[in-house]
């Protein structure tokens, strides 16, 4: 898999990026955010945090995950779909070609 076979979850926007996120939260440490097959032929990016589940704790890691890991404010990562789900829409919004290359390194870093 190279950088450039990502299109299937990362989707550029007008005013960003969206993601398919499959969280992990509540383990012990945060691992490498990273490309995974969630069956059928799909991938999502897996985000894992160490905070728990519950009361939002988990959405709120993961909001800050992404935002650190892609040089934005938590402001600008929304989860759009799957608030109570595993599997979430995540929009990020800046510049779309400067948010699709800095997911595209970080995910390729991982592989």
């Amino acid at each position: 898999m190279s950088s450039s076979d990502f299109a299937d979850i990362l989707t550029p926007l007008a005013s960003g990026v969206r993601l398919t996120v499959r969280a992990k939260p509540g383990l012990s440490r945060a691992r490498a955010i990273k490309a995974v097959d969630i069956g059928d032929g799909k991938r999502a990016v897996e985000v894992s945090v160490s905070a728990d589940a519950r009361e939002g704790k988990a959405n709120k890691a993961l909001v800050e995950r992404l935002a650190e890991e892609c040089g934005v404010s938590k402001k600008q990562v929304s989860i759009v779909s799957g608030e109570t789900a595993r599997f979430k829409i995540v929009d990020i919004s800046g510049e779309p070609q400067h948010l699709m290359q800095a997911l595209k390194i970080l995910l390729s870093r991982a592989e």
